[in-house]
C-alpha cells in the first residue's frame, strides 16, 4: 500500500484548509468539486513527469482523488491540503511509472551528494586554463532584450521551451516543473519531493541553466539572417 502520510512537516494547513477539510469530511460534493477544477490539470502535468501514456497519466490522477477521499481522517495538518495532495500523487505516480519501467525509481535520481560535480554550465562557455581571463565568460549569454516581444512569447518559443524540460534528467524535470510552469515556493516542493533546500536549488538552477541554453540556440536561429 502506498504512503500516503504527510512526510516531513512543512507549512500547516491553514485556515482555508481546514474549512474545505472539514467540508470534505461532511461529504460536500461541491467542496469536493471546486478541488478537482482548481487541480486536476495541474495534477496531470506534474503525472505526465513519470508515466508517458496519457492514459495512464489520467488513471493516476483519477487514484489520488481516492486516495484523498479514503485518506481524509488521516490528514492531521502538519503540512498544507495542496502538499498533501502532491505527494500522493507523486506516490501513485512513481510507483506506476517503475511497474511499467518508463522510468528509473525515484531513489535511483539524481542527489547533490550522489553527483556532486555536474556543471551547471558548459565549460567551454568559460576562458580555459592559461587564459589571461580564466573562468570569465568567453560567450556571454544572449540577451533576449531585442527580441521582439512577439516572438520570445510565441507559441512556438513556449513549445520549445517545453520540448527543453522533457529532456532533463527526471529530478531536475520535476523542480523546474512544479516551480517555473506551476508557479510553487521553493518550500511546497521540499516538501513535496522530500528534497533539501540545497538540493533544490541546485537542481532548479541546473534545470534552468539547460533550458536557457536550448532557448539560446533556437532564438539565436530564428534571429540570424536566412
Amino acid at each position: 500500500m502506498l504512503d500516503q502520510g504527510e512526510g516531513r512537516p512543512g507549512p500547516a494547513a491553514s485556515a482555508s484548509d481546514a474549512a474545505l477539510l472539514e467540508a470534505l469530511r461532511a461529504g460536500d460534493e461541491a467542496a469536493f468539486s471546486g478541488l478537482v477544477q482548481q487541480y486536476h490539470g495541474q495534477f496531470l502535468r506534474v503525472a505526465s513527469l513519470y508515466v508517458s501514456d496519457q492514459a495512464v497519466a489520467e488513471e493516476v490522477v483519477q487514484e489520488t482523488w481516492l486516495g484523498l477521499l479514503r485518506g481524509l481522517d488521516r490528514f492531521e495538518g502538519r503540512s498544507s491540503l495542496k502538499t498533501w495532495l502532491f505527494r500522493i500523487l507523486t506516490n501513485i505516480a512513481k510507483t506506476k511509472a517503475v511497474r511499467e519501467r518508463r522510468s528509473i525509481p525515484f531513489s535511483a535520481l539524481w542527489n547533490a551528494d550522489a553527483d556532486p560535480d555536474e556543471p551547471s554550465v558548459e565549460p567551454e562557455r568559460f576562458f580555459g586554463e592559461g587564459h589571461r581571463w580564466q573562468g570569465h565568460w568567453a560567450p556571454y549569454p544572449q540577451s533576449w532584450s531585442t527580441l521582439p516581444e512577439a516572438q520570445v512569447l510565441s507559441d512556438e518559443t513556449r513549445a520549445r521551451v517545453e520540448e527543453a524540460i522533457a529532456t532533463l534528467p527526471p529530478s531536475q524535470r520535476e523542480v523546474i516543473t512544479l516551480r517555473d510552469v506551476q508557479g510553487w515556493t521553493s518550500d511546497e516542493v521540499c516538501n513535496s519531493l522530500s528534497l533539501s533546500e540545497t538540493n533544490q536549488r541546485v537542481l532548479l538552477h541546473r534545470a534552468r541553466s539547460k533550458v536557457r541554453r536550448a532557448l539560446e540556440l533556437y532564438l539565436g536561429e530564428t534571429a540570424s539572417p536566412r
